[in-house]
């Protein structure tokens, strides 16, 4: 091939070669422009909204209403853990509504719900027996405190060493204890009252097979509850097992002396709850993480429980932990 030729080609390719260069880079900026800033991530700021709005507004219909089933299901619970702790019906449902609203900003696991439990009541009853309401709330603020220290020591980070036969005995101990807590109420009670708890469960698990579009558990409440209403069945409401608060809880600091002698006495309490909330705290979100197949942040998770049992204990709450039922 002559000279002239081979630079002919030469030429030819540096073209197309520019023209390749050229058509890469208009496509890689149209991209750029196509993608929108909640997708493109490239800003720290638009990553963090992205976050929020997958967290927060990804399925809020469902969200709705499973926190709805959620609530409807926390008022009985809450009454009867404050009557096992031997204090007001309101001290339990002061806990759930501050503890749940304060762990869904700072928890770290997504989908589980925190509040005031059986297993942390039953760890309260001598010390209010002897001591008084009063060193509860404080002893559920230093609960706060050294879940607080727990998180940021990192102890949620043992969970891994958690076995598998470990969680699934914890998942059914906590189903014998929901059941077995249950009897009393199906014990020397009206005929209507199996009638209705066989309606309920007949709600509860063939609804699912017509439709989901609503949750049955809360498709089973509300009717059950207009049936009740309208044919006066005589079954035990709520009301029957306490007084409900009419107001919002409010800030308070407890009424007892800050010296060693206090801290003594709350301080044995206060590292039994601490531990008995982490532990079904964190089983409960590994439950929660095989469950979803997505991980949590386990220490982030202990500081949450922290943060929400101190504004418990300063709102007229008992302490609380994350929870299955």
């Amino acid at each position: 091939m002559d000279t002239e030729g081979q630079l002919f080609i030469a030429t030819v390719g540096e073209d197309a070669g520019f023209a390749a260069d050229a058509l890469a880079q208009i496509t890689i900026r149209s991209t750029c422009w196509a993608v929108s800033p909640w997708q493109s991530g490239a800003s720290p700021y638009w990553s963090l909204m992205n976050k929020l709005r997958q967290e927060w507004f990804s399925n809020i219909r469902s969200d709705l209403l499973a926190g709805l089933v959620v609530a409807l299901a926390l008022i009985p619970e809450a009454i009867a853990f404050s009557i096992i702790a031997g204090v007001d019906p309101r001290v339990g449902l002061y806990a759930s509504f501050c503890i749940a609203v304060v762990i869904a900003f700072a928890g770290g696991r997504p989908g589980m719900i925190s509040a005031a439990t059986g297993a942390m009541a039953l760890l309260m009853v001598t010390l209010v027996k002897e001591h008084g309401l009063e060193y509860l709330f404080a002893a559920t603020i230093l609960t706060g405190i050294l879940q607080i220290i727990a998180g940021w020591i990192r102890l949620g980070e043992l969970m891994r060493f958690v076995s598998r036969s470990v969680v699934t005995g914890f998942v059914n101990a906590l189903a014998i204890l929901i059941f077995m807590a249950q009897l009393p109420e199906l014990i020397d009670v009206p005929y209507a009252v199996y009638v209705m708890a066989a309606a309920g469960l007949g709600i509860i698990y063939g609804l699912p097979f017509i439709t989901r579009v609503v949750p049955s558990p809360l498709v089973a409440i509300v009717l059950l509850t207009a049936v009740s209403i309208y044919f006066g069945i005589d079954v035990r409401t709520v009301g029957d097992m306490g007084d409900l608060p009419s107001t919002l809880p409010v800030f308070l600091v407890p009424d007892i002396p800050l010296n060693l002698e206090t801290l003594e006495i709350i301080f044995p309490y206060a590292v039994t709850l601490m531990v008995v909330g982490l532990l079904e705290s964190l089983m409960t979100a590994t439950i929660v993480d095989d469950l979803t197949d997505t991980t949590s942040n386990k220490s982030r998770e202990c500081m949450g429980q922290g943060v929400a049992n101190i504004a418990s204990g300063f709102l007229g709450g008992m302490a609380g932990c994350a929870m299955i039922g």
